[in-house]
């Protein structure tokens, strides 16, 4: 006997990407290249290879753009590539950024100084475009990055906590790439994968007036209690690493647009699910806190409309963290799921799944590790009889494991998108085949 909840939950999960897909969403926002100038494309982030190639099929084959006239670098993520036959596409370091992001931003700082007034610059912009696009400031190592990102990332800092530190540690983020790029025209177009769709978050703001200051980037270290190195500690208290503000003529020729956001992801879920008869509770689109807690609380709602008797489904997007405590594996939307589950306490009538839109949550920095996690009734059950212990597993960050073992893990492989997470929950008495 099969339960049907799972099925439609992945069809959930695929209807949210679709909807964000940057072939679906780029062609139409691509702005006019310049009557005798050249477009200049430099694509960063987990959508980087797709929007590249979206890109130049639209300049050289639907508009007829001499290749000669079109130029750039796209990077991604490791194992996020895919051909494209005028834009190279650089795979790089994430979350943790390596010596190709910082060769494939150096190349991409080269070509918008490079570009003059009567040229385009056209920057496609999404999540994980801060840990590709790296270019640490005067005095700064990769090294040093690399330890402070990953510290920040155990402290359960937010990813807007994050981008304001990693700004004011760069020679191309907030703002400084529309500095390199003046007096050329620039368009950014950009995926969101950050709670309230902030262009100053998305990708650490390369394009952007930055509102944030020095001083409020120490204070997110000082907030975790995380002691940079001499050498950081330096930088962010050195007045020529402040970054450009509201009002700065580098901007005077710029627009920005957001092309895709969470919203649309969840506009497409809950569409899906109206059509299939059910009732739904959008949570919203930008949540953040700690995964378990999220859980906890989404399944005290979905006891509650069990009790009640309602068919309803519960959708939220943001970005969950984890402040890491134990030496296990996995990321917030499996952590979420596991919480789930526990909290569900294998309850007939509830279902969940949560993904990370990339196609990959936490792991170990390969293209195919784990999107998420889905948790039917019966889970905890199939886990006491193989000797699994979800408490344990909760206790020590395992939720892959946990779930891996219990063949509960999502696994897309790289979606070539990114608005982050994407979370359901389903409350449904009637779920099984011949019920």
């Amino acid at each position: 006997m099969t339960d049907r909840r799972r099925d439609f939950l992945l069809e959930l999960m695929q209807t949210a990407i679709a909807a964000v897909d940057a072939a679906t969403v780029l062609p139409a926002r691509l702005p006019t290249p310049p009557a005798t100038g050249n477009v200049v494309i430099l694509a960063a982030g987990k959508a980087a290879a797709r929007m590249a190639a979206v890109a130049e099929h639209h300049y050289v084959d639907a508009l007829g753009l001499p290749p000669a006239r079109l130029a750039g670098i796209a990077v991604t993520r490791h194992g996020y590539g895919l051909p494209t036959r005028h834009i190279p596409v650089i795979e790089a370091g994430h979350p943790v950024p390596d010596a190709a992001g910082i060769a494939a931003t150096q190349t991409a700082l080269r070509l918008a100084r490079s570009a003059g007034p009567d040229d385009l610059v056209l920057v496609l912009l999404s999540g994980g475009g801060s840990a590709n696009w790296v270019a640490p400031a005067p005095g700064v190592s990769l090294e040093e990055k690399q330890a402070l990102t990953r510290a920040l990332l155990k402290s359960g800092a937010t990813i807007g906590e994050i981008n304001t530190v990693r700004r004011h540690l760069s020679a191309i983020k907030g703002g400084r790439l529309a500095a390199a790029a003046s007096p050329a025209r620039l368009v950014t177009l950009a995926i969101s994968d950050v709670p309230g769709d902030d262009p100053v978050v998305i990708a650490s703001g390369p394009t952007v007036p930055d509102p944030t200051t020095l001083a409020d980037a120490a204070a997110v270290l000082a907030r975790h209690r995380l002691t940079p190195s001499m050498t950081i500690a330096g930088a962010l208290a050195d007045p020529a690493n402040e970054t450009p503000k509201p009002g700065d003529a580098v901007f005077r020729d710029s627009t920005y647009d957001i092309i895709a956001r969470p919203a649309d992801a969840l506009a497409a879920a809950t569409r899906h699910a109206i059509a299939a008869g059910y009732e739904v509770v959008n949570l919203g689109d930008a949540l953040e806190g700690e995964a378990r807690d999220l859980a906890r609380d989404h399944i005290a709602r979905a006891r509650a409309a069990a009790t009640a008797g309602r068919r309803v489904l519960f959708l939220s997007g943001g970005e969950a963290t984890v402040t890491v405590r134990g030496n296990g594996t996995g990321g917030p939307n499996q952590e979420y799921v596991l919480a789930a589950a526990l909290a569900a306490n294998d309850d007939p009538a509830i279902a969940v799944l949560a993904v990370d839109t990339d196609g990959t949550d936490g792991g170990i920095g390969r293209p195919d590790d784990p999107a998420g996690g889905i948790a039917l009734p019966g889970l905890l059950e199939k886990a006491a009889a193989l000797g699994l212990n979800p408490d344990t597993a909760l206790m020590e960050n395992n939720s892959a494991g946990f779930l891996g073992a219990l063949g509960a893990l999502v696994e897309t492989g790289p979606t070539y998108t990114n608005v982050n997470d994407f979370r359901a929950v389903i409350v449904d008495s009637i779920g099984r085949d011949g019920q």
